[in-house]
């Protein structure tokens, strides 16, 4: 449209060669200048809005730089000279509220003549002709009213005014009508599937076009960009292409009449949906059931919106053996039991579908062993049965294990058989005594139960005799068969024919086994059997031997089994079996140590003596023993012994802690004498004063070694304030009366002693303690009673 006229003001001042001018016009339209429009060469315009009441709040000003400078300034100058003549009242006006309007909408014109005259209004060009919708205030004012706007109420309005003067002017102002712009039923709210093809329609009317751009966070998002994941599409669309969790937000749709600065904007929310996914971190787990065995079944869901999570599981849900976590992504099974195993199924679902995994929970069940009995007595040549049951998840394979040699029992037929888990001896011997085992196997684990088989013992073998003049002693190169029990005695049985009834006596395993009350040169039958818990064995062979007449002793027997070494100390145990038919009278011990050269050292033992102890032995040597028994008829065999003592225990050097505490109170009791006698010496004071007051009184005088020349005192100690030592009791005590009375006074008693050097001191208190020996028992009353 073309620009109205305005009248062009001077502006003192700022005339010079590159700022001709400035054109203002109070419209509060936009400006166009046609008159200066035509020579544009390096031209400049800036415009500056003024209020159309006059206000400096809008101002727009007109710079005009032209290379052609001269020509300017003339035409310039034409205009100001013009403009100087029309006077103040040909500057007129036209004064609005707004350019833009919308359709519906009332509207009033308002035309500023500036002076008296005849104002008309114009549209276009075209006078007006509606005369009801334009009045004349006054001479100089005119209004021109548009009742409910159309869009062809749009167009340039001009204001002609014919001043009384006889002057004419004209001031045009622009008005733009418009329509919307109108989202209509643009929806605001659209939700799509991950990866789809997503389209957000923008639907805008308005008149005159309308202009739609889409933002996101504030950015323009282009159009007509094809390799743009997000566009906008010719007919005004947002596209989004493969959509993903990120485009999810809001996004504005901005419609603007063009040209105009009249923007509306609608907010739209694109929601992302996806497809529920369960994504298991272990589909199979094994767990040993157990009362401290507790599994977590992990289900991770992703989806949009957020699925729910529901199981299926091969048991009923017990809240106190099953328990979820807030959103039920974990299963936790307290104390697993067999029933849980099986098949547990995670279901995630939401608006758009579901989605499912399966655990397989596999739980095994360690092996268990039950055994009929775990102990079992039975005498021999008897049958005897135990049954064994196992259990378990895998079902464990049952073996019977012999322990006495680590064979597997799997015969079905025989003495010893097994069938169904059931072992069977049948007539028993003493080598069946003993531990016999149960055991489960299976991939889980194995277990095991032990079954104790008791019988009597086995008859002894290897048994050698020997015999003296009233005894009888057995030895056993193997003890018998214990028949799983251990032996604790043996029967030892002696008669002197096969018609005689048997005589025994019950002897314990651990000491000799000696029949001694046999007569001397009589022929005897003897046998031993074993006996333990069960009972009594079978007898070894019967043995026949004569006893010999009266002897010299047997050779003791040593028990090395019950030999002990303390440090440097040796004992052992000591016995005689047979005296030789008269008592003992005493052992002699004889030991040395065992090397070329060594000397015997020899101690007695009383008859009844029951072991042999030495001591103060020599660390790291070897030692030889010999053990005499004597009687009335002499010595018998000596019993030989060997031991060693061991080296001995290395300690560690240094000072301990009680040696430094030993050391410090050595120093701190020197330390205290020194000072004590320095005191006792320099102030008469300390200890040592202490102790001579107590023995000499309350006052000890000073006393002088007299030492002139080649003279000596002979030992005579002369005493301050005392003439003699040996006095009565009666002068004793006349002086003590006078110490009281002193005391009783208030004075102190006096003790004073020379300065001699500390040495001659202690000389001297010698002195008077040898002196004061010789004092009467009364008179040591009388002074040790002294204050």
């Amino acid at each position: 449209m073309p620009a109205p006229p305005c009248p062009v003001t001077p502006h003192p001042g700022r005339h010079d060669r590159k700022l001709v001018g400035v054109i203002s016009c109070h419209s509060g339209l936009h400006w166009h200048a046609p008159t200066l429009g035509q020579s544009r060469r390096g031209g400049e315009v800036r415009i500056i809005s003024l209020h159309p009441n006059g206000q400096n709040t809008e101002r727009s000003q007109l710079k005009v730089k032209t290379m052609g400078q001269s020509a300017l300034i003339l035409r310039i100058t034409a205009l100001l000279m013009l403009v100087a003549a029309s006077g103040t009242d040909a500057k007129m006006e036209i004064i609005c509220r707004k350019s833009d309007l919308l359709v519906g909408v009332d509207h009033l014109l308002i035309c500023k003549a500036g002076g008296e005259g005849n104002i008309t209004w114009r549209k276009d060009g075209e006078d007006i002709s509606y005369k009801e919708n334009v009045s004349k205030m006054d001479k100089s004012w005119s209004k021109l009213s548009i009742k409910k706007a159309q869009m062809e109420d749009a167009g340039k309005y001009t204001c002609l005014c014919d001043f009384e003067s006889g002057h004419m002017d004209q001031t045009d102002a622009y008005v733009y009508v418009y329509e919307g712009p109108s989202f209509g039923a643009t929806k605001v709210y659209h939700e799509f599937l991950q990866g789809q093809e997503g389209v957000v329609p923008c639907i805008v009317s308005g008149q005159p076009t309308v202009d739609v751009l889409w933002f996101r966070d504030q950015l323009e998002i282009p159009s007509h960009a094809e390799r743009k994941r997000l566009r906008q599409t010719p007919d005004n669309s947002l596209h989004i292409r493969d959509i993903k969790r990120e485009d999810v937000g809001t996004y504005t749709c901005q419609a603007r009449i063009r040209g105009r600065p009249i923007i509306k904007r609608l907010s739209v929310s694109v929601v992302v949906n996806a497809l529920p996914t369960v994504h298991l971190r272990q589909k199979v787990k094994e767990v040993m059931a157990g009362p401290k065995t507790n599994v977590s079944l992990i289900c991770l869901v992703d989806g949009l919106p957020h699925p729910n999570i529901s199981w299926t599981m091969p048991v009923t849900f017990d809240p106190k053996h099953h328990q979820f976590n807030s959103d039920r992504s974990k299963l936790t099974i307290w104390s697993v039991a067999r029933a849980d195993h099986g098949e547990y199924n995670c279901t995630a679902a939401n608006k758009i579908g579901e989605s499912s995994d399966t655990f397989m929970l596999h739980v095994s069940e360690a092996p268990r062993v039950s055994v009929s009995t775990e102990e079992q007595s039975v005498s021999v040549g008897e049958s005897v049965s135990v049954s064994c049951n196992v259990s378990g998840h895998p079902q464990p394979r049952l073996y019977w294990i012999d322990t006495h040699n680590g064979q597997i029992l799997d015969s079905t037929s025989g003495r010893v058989n097994v069938q169904d888990g059931v072992l069977t001896i049948s007539d028993v011997v003493p080598s069946d005594g003993g531990l016999f085992s149960c055991m489960a196997v299976s991939p889980s684990g194995n277990a095991s139960r032990g079954v104790e088989l008791h019988t009597q013992p086995g008859p002894p073998l290897d048994v050698s005799v020997s015999f003296g003049p009233t005894s009888v002693l057995f030895s056993l190169k193997t003890l018998p068969i214990d028949g799983g029990t251990p032996i604790t005695s043996f029967v030892l049985q002696w008669r002197r024919s096969p018609k005689d009834t048997w005589e025994e006596v019950i002897t314990p395993s651990s000491v000799p086994l000696a029949i001694t009350s046999l007569k001397p040169y009589t022929s005897y039958m003897v046998r031993l059997a074993a006996m333990n818990a069960v009972g009594l064995g079978h007898f070894s062979d019967t043995h026949n031997m004569r006893t010999h007449g009266i002897r010299v002793p047997d050779s003791p027997v040593l028990s090395s089994s019950q030999m002990r070494v303390e440090r440097n100390s040796f004992s052992l145990p000591l016995a005689q079996l047979d005296d030789g038919g008269s008592p003992l009278l005493n052992f002699t011990v004889r030991y040395r140590q065992d090397k070329e050269g060594a000397e015997w050292k020899e101690m007695p033992l009383a008859p009844d003596s029951a072991s042999v102890a030495l001591s103060d032995l020599t660390f790291g040597v070897d030692y030889q023993l010999e053990v005499v028994a004597f009687n009335a008829n002499g010595s018998s065999s000596p019993a030989r012994f060997n031991f060693t003592i061991a080296q001995q225990p290395v300690t560690r050097g240094g000072i301990t802690k009680g040696a430094v505490v030993g050391m410090v109170m050595v120093i701190f009791l020197v330390l205290l004498i020194v000072v004590d006698a320095t005191c006792w010496y320099s102030n008469h004071c300390g200890l040592l004063m202490f102790i001579a007051v107590k023995l000499f009184g309350s006052k000890v005088p000073s006393f002088k070694m007299e030492d002139e020349g080649n003279k000596t005192t002979n030992g005579e100690a002369r005493m301050k304030g005392v003439d003699t030592l040996r006095g009565s009791v009666q002068d004793q005590q006349q002086q003590a009366a006078v110490q009281s009375r002193k005391k009783e006074a208030g004075l102190k008693p006096e003790v004073t002693c020379d300065k001699a050097p500390l040495n001659k001191s202690y000389l001297r208190i010698i002195q008077v303690a040898l002196a004061h020996q010789s004092v009467s028992q009364e008179g040591i009353s009388v002074l040790s009673h002294r204050p």
